[in-house]
């Protein structure tokens, strides 16, 4: 049974604990008994399988020996105790430029640990094109931990959550027939996860503890529990992580701390370690009394895994929040217990690209689907920015510092902001009239539409093009199942090519509403071209199997619409550059589009067409190139780019996220280049502002249901 402990009980504990094992005087007795007895040496103890060679092995090791292992529900690093004070810190999150930085930060917070997770869709965002370069350098980071004395526990996956598109799972696994499934012991999948683990794993064998490295724990799977049940599934990635990474690594589970989850999602007997996680300020003693319940005797350190210093946000929500004291209490009550913890997140970083995750939450209607804002501030000490001069820093290092064993660096300064002032754009292109630029080669045809993820277009946008004949009523469009966003529009463009797409409506995921074309007077037939958004994957539950693109028949008047052609747009992420690179052309060559586009600019319908802005602006001198700010307010919706860099989606009427954050090593001194795809109206004066402060203020102050 745990008992609440003062700090200066933790030490007390650990000196029974050592008095306790020395008992050598016994073991050479049996020995010699057992010599006698039969004349050939008999071993008195089996070895033990996995934590550790075994359960007394480190009384043995020189003090200078590497080792990380588990007993009398310790945590042992060299042969004496350790507690993990821990924090999640995401290298996909943070440009590699700022690692560092972001790390030491979490040194002066007092953490002496860090937990990261793997993405796999980072480092294989096509079938075998695999990369570990850039922000996706994962031994660099790891070994930039090193160098900072962190100890690091790794989240391998294959599945890993983290509000992250798709779990961290590749999308092209979705576009598989016949259908995968993930995160089970289908044989299919398992087939490509033991591809991937084989490149993984051998790439950071060399970097675990034992073998001279940080990392001293693996993480199998994550938070199983509360998804499956599939023990076959568990025991195939223990075992292939044991042939890659061998018999001494510490590897563990991570579950919610309920006797359901933690049934389903541990791996029992002395293989694996299982961590728990609870909601901040539960009591953690039943929780980690119910953890031992499911580790072998003595293997049972208490644990929480994650945690949660905030919360993650959804669009159309209030920027979540905690109290600094409340947080710092919670955290209080585990290390009094004599507990370990691992702050979930230390410093949260930013999505990046298209790589934002999605929910899906149950109300009366049903279910509904979130998609992540672009910021993973998640109200950690640590903001998105590095900023550490607030309450919460403070108060959790107050915290941390009364139970720590050394004494914590001092706190940095935040990293100078600034804002660059009005930076004003000018319409560089209709995103319909660079389609042409596309290569024939990637548009497809087919009787009906088919998913994103089956024409190569992992992330961001498609195009579906079909053709009907208009009635003097009009026609009824529907749509029953679009993922996520479709803007739909129609073009006769018979009589006059300057004619241009006429925005007719948006039909969304969690309003899958009728469209009324209207009578189109036209010599042909009339195109209906609907431009869908992939506003990101699920990420967790039973929905994650959440493909994108148009995932039905299209009716017309009730009837299905037949003929379809699919047009991807290609655009950047983060760890792929497209063959034809629209955003690349648009930022510098400069095009302009025909005279239609000067002339239509008022029309209310053109407004809604989605185009591309660009502008140009400079910086002086070396020492002005800092982190800034770009706010979107009197905007639509849509991505951006900084000097080619996907900074995110922006989405001020919808909010709470009026701001994307632009790190400095994005910039540089001389001119910079800014382009936005606008995808329904643009500020009347064409201008954003570049401002030295995040803003959470826009949209509505209340969530907004997204039924599915």
């Amino acid at each position: 049974m745990i008992r609440p402990n003062s700090a200066s009980n933790l030490s007390s504990k650990f000196t029974i604990t050592m008095a306790r094992k020395g008992g050598p005087k016994i073991t050479l007795f049996l020995l010699f008994i057992s010599i006698i007895a039969f004349g050939v040496f008999v071993p008195v103890f089996a070895p033990l399988p996995s934590l550790s060679s075994s359960s007394h092995s480190h009384r043995h090791r020189k003090a200078n020996a590497r080792s990380f292992e588990i007993a009398d529900d310790v945590f042992w690093k060299d042969g004496k105790p350790f507690r993990i004070i821990g924090g999640d810190l995401h290298y996909f999150r943070i440009l590699p430029e700022y690692w560092e930085d972001r790390l030491l930060r979490a040194k002066a917070l007092g953490l002496n640990t860090i937990q990261t997770y793997v993405p796999w869709n980072l480092h294989e965002p096509q079938p075998g094109n695999l990369v570990f370069e850039g922000i996706a350098d994962l031994v660099s980071f790891l070994k930039i931990c090193q160098k900072l004395d962190f100890l690091v526990m790794l989240r391998a996956g294959p599945y890993i959550c983290a509000e992250w598109d798709l779990g961290g799972f590749p999308a092209w696994l979705l576009a598989i027939e016949p259908a995968l499934k993930l995160r089970s012991s289908d044989p299919a999948y398992l087939k490509l996860v033991d591809k991937w683990w084989g490149i993984l794993l051998p790439k950071v064998a060399h970097l675990l503890y034992n073998n001279g490295g940080p990392i001293i724990m693996v993480q199998i799977e994550n938070e199983f529990g509360s998804y499956g049940d599939d023990q076959s599934y568990l025991h195939h990635l223990v075992k292939l992580a044991r042939e890659h990474l061998g018999e001494n690594i510490v590897l563990y589970t991570t579950d919610g701390g309920t006797r359901e989850t933690l049934e389903k999602g541990t791996i029992r007997g002395d293989a694996v370690f299982s961590a728990v996680d609870f909601s901040t300020g539960e009591d953690p003693s039943p929780i980690f009394k119910l953890q031992k319940e499911f580790n072998a005797p003595g293997k049972s350190p208490p644990l929480s895994a994650e945690f949660y210093t905030g919360w993650l946000t959804h669009w159309g929500e209030d920027l979540q929040h905690t109290g600094a004291g409340f947080t710092a209490s919670a955290l209080e009550k585990i290390f009094s217990q004599n507990g370990s913890a691992v702050l979930y997140m230390a410093h949260g970083g930013t999505n990046f690209g298209f790589y934002n995750g999605a929910n899906t939450i149950a109300d009366e209607s049903g279910y509904t689907y979130k998609p992540d804002i672009t910021s993973y501030d998640y109200d950690a000490p640590i903001k998105e920015s590095g900023d550490v001069d607030n309450a919460k820093f403070r108060a959790l290092k107050r915290v941390i510092g009364r139970h720590s064993v050394a004494s914590l660096p001092s706190t940095p300064p935040d990293n100078e902001k600034t804002g660059y002032g009005p930076i004003r754009l000018q319409k560089t292109a209709f995103l319909f009239d660079l389609l042409d630029m596309i290569n024939p080669a990637d548009v497809v045809e087919s009787r009906n539409p088919v998913s994103m993820e089956s024409v190569g277009q992992m992330f961001g946008f498609l195009v579906y093009v079909s053709e009907y004949a208009s009635k003097d009523d009009g026609n009824i469009l529907f749509i029953p199942k679009v993922h996520d966003r479709a803007q739909v529009f129609v073009l006769c463009s018979s009589d006059d090519k300057e004619r241009r797409p006429t925005y007719i409506g948006t039909i969304e995921r969690w309003s899958n509403e009728k469209l009324l074309l209207p009578n189109t007077k036209c010599a042909s037939n009339i195109s209906l071209i609907v431009l869908v958004e992939n506003m990101g994957r699920v990420n967790y539950g039973q929905y994650m199997f959440d493909r994108k693109g148009i995932l039905s028949s299209v009716y017309l008047d009730g009837r299905i619409l037949d003929g379809w052609k699919m047009i991807t747009i290609p655009l950047h992420t983060l760890n792929e550059v497209p063959r034809t690179n629209l955003i690349t052309l648009v930022a510098h060559s400069r095009i302009v589009t025909s005279s239609a586009l000067r002339k239509l600019e008022d029309s209310e319908r053109v407004s809604k067409e989605p185009a591309l802005y660009t502008a140009h602006f400079s910086i002086e001198k070396d020492n002005q190139v800092k982190d800034t700010f770009i706010s979107f307010s009197g905007w639509g919706k849509g991505i951006a780019f900084v000097n080619d860099f996907n900074i995110g989606r922006y989405w001020p009427s919808f909010g709470p996220q009026c701001t994307l954050y632009v790190p400095a090593p994005i910039l540089h001194r001389g001119e910079n280049v800014l382009v936005i795809l606008e995808l329904e109206s643009h500020h009347p004066e064409l201008v954003v502002n570049s401002v030295d402060q995040p803003d959470f203020t826009c949209g509505s102050s209340k969530s907004n249901v997204h039924q599915l």
